[in-house]
């Protein structure tokens, strides 16, 4: 009976230990990125030796993976099957470009550093579109049903993390001002 407890206790202990080294370095790629990340500054943030930190995460890559799967397990990115009974078009795209602005706010810090570093550190552009692309799939079908060519590509636009910053943070919009701005554009594309 000791015997089985001292291996759940250890189990546990594991666990925790992986947990804190995935906690901490989701912090750091939050403030300096993934590129930036360093082994060294996730060991002393979360507390352990590199030897324990290289026990848990044998290479850059399981690292990677778990850390997205804890961030997306914190906060979800919203699901676009919930706008697909939206019969109204504006409606239907102000309520997917809401929720996702939403997200993007919540997320801003995490989600400047990971797009940033995408563009330069493969791994992290690898796990970017294995995370993300199946959600702006989704997106692009439920909220571009019925969109002609220069609609969906405004809809592209509506959806970047970049527009909404430029939008809510450079230009003071608030959330709901920005999905409607973007709703009015996307609905004016076909116009131009």
């Amino acid at each position: 009976m000791a015997r089985t407890y001292t291996l759940k206790r250890r189990a546990e202990q594991q666990a925790e230990t992986r947990r804190r080294i995935v906690e901490a370095a989701v912090d750091l790629h939050g403030s300096v990125g993934p590129a930036c990340t360093s082994v060294s500054m996730i060991a002393e943030r979360a507390g352990v030796q590199r030897h324990t930190f290289y026990a848990h995460f044998p290479d850059e890559r399981s690292l990677a993976m778990a850390c997205s799967g804890m961030a997306f397990e914190r906060d979800p990115l919203p699901d676009a099957a919930s706008w697909r009974g939206i019969e109204n078009r504006c409606e239907r795209l102000r309520a997917g470009l809401n929720a996702i602005y939403a997200w993007y706010e919540r997320n801003e810090e995490l989600t400047a550093c990971v797009l940033r570093d995408s563009e330069v550190h493969a791994l992290t552009k690898e796990i970017m579109q294995l995370r993300f692309r199946p959600y702006w799939s989704a997106y692009h079908e439920v909220l571009g049903t019925k969109l002609t060519a220069k609609q969906r590509a405004m809809l592209a636009l509506a959806l970047s993390f970049h527009t909404w910053r430029t939008l809510a943070r450079e230009s003071g919009l608030k959330r709901n001002a920005a999905a409607a701005a973007m709703v009015q554009a996307i609905e004016s594309a076909e116009a131009l």
